[in-house]
């Protein structure tokens, strides 16, 4: 089997955690051994998020003021190259000398994308509400709650092609473990006349992920992150987890836009388009969610 394996962001750098890469080491070594078992049995595809990393960046990036402050394309270069070094290197010494390659990727998105007018998309840390405010007012962010706090929020346009797929293709048949697409990939545009410009926004991972999956032709999509399953009700006394459920039932419920709800949206897209299957569960648990045995599988029927 092809299994598109997607980290989340918060998978990788947990809320709690200090952000250092000495969290982010420990919490990749934990992911590198459940994509190990994967890639015992099947080629794997890895993506991952970047929020908190992008984040992080754009403030450090703030405090260097004899420069310009580099544009959210770039900062998601930076991070695909930073997240993707740590899991290429973890990768290459879990494998046991099986090749591994890391692929910085660009998403093309459209110009014209609705979600230019509306950000919604969380990146970096949390902050208390009046940090939140004063950041808006000095460097004219959008922030947003998240939770008790806030965090910063950004176009989030929706992906139309990936870039070097045809890299990223062969490179599979060969054999080799591939990360890439980290971030939701480096989001550009075509201009008139035909060339890629990057533009200011972060594509959501989750989506990013599911075209990866599509336009592979792979035969699952695993979307991993710091929870179980999928609930309904999640927060009340009613909420439930759920084992496996189809796309179109799935498509009824409401989810929380700014967590489940994306990886729910492109769990469904995946298992649409291709008739195969998608599932949600917890990192740790990836190769049990693929046999079933646990997490939230989508089906076709």
């Amino acid at each position: 089997m092809l299994v598109i394996v997607a980290l989340g962001g918060n998978a990788l750098l947990r809320r709690d955690d200090p952000a250092d890469v000495e969290s982010q080491r420990r919490n990749i070594a934990v992911a590198v051994r459940a994509i190990g078992a994967l890639a015992e049995e099947h080629d794997v595809v890895v993506t991952h998020g970047n929020g908190p990393q992008i984040g992080l960046l754009a403030l450090q990036g703030e405090a260097y003021r004899e420069v310009r402050s580099y544009p959210l394309d770039v900062l998601g270069a930076e991070s695909e190259g930073m997240i993707g070094y740590l899991l290429d290197q973890e990768l290459v010494n879990e494998l046991g000398g099986r090749p591994v390659a890391t692929l910085l990727t660009q998403v093309r998105v459209a110009a014209d994308d609705p979600a230019f007018a509306r950000p919604t998309k969380p990146i970096g840390p949390q902050y208390d509400r009046e940090t939140a405010a004063q950041l808006e007012a000095e460097r004219g962010w959008a922030m947003a709650r998240d939770g008790e706090r806030h965090r910063r929020v950004v176009a989030s346009p929706r992906p139309i092609a990936i870039v070097e797929l045809a890299a990223i293709r062969m490179l599979v048949e060969a054999g080799v473990v591939v990360v890439c697409v980290g971030g939701g990939g480096i989001p550009v545009t075509v201009d008139a006349g035909g060339r890629l410009r990057g533009v200011e926004a972060v594509i959501d991972k989750d989506h990013a992920a599911a075209l990866l999956a599509s336009s592979l032709g792979a035969d699952a999509l695993l979307l991993l992150t710091d929870v179980p399953a999928v609930e309904v009700g999640w927060g009340t006394g009613d909420s439930r987890r759920l084992h496996e459920v189809p796309a179109s039932e799935l498509r009824e419920m409401t989810f929380d836009p700014g967590s489940m709800g994306p990886k729910v949206e492109a769990a469904c897209d995946f298992v649409e388009a291709t008739g195969r299957f998608a599932a949600i569960g917890t990192l740790g648990d990836a190769p049990a969610i693929l046999r079933g045995d646990c997490g939230t599988r989508v089906t076709g029927s």
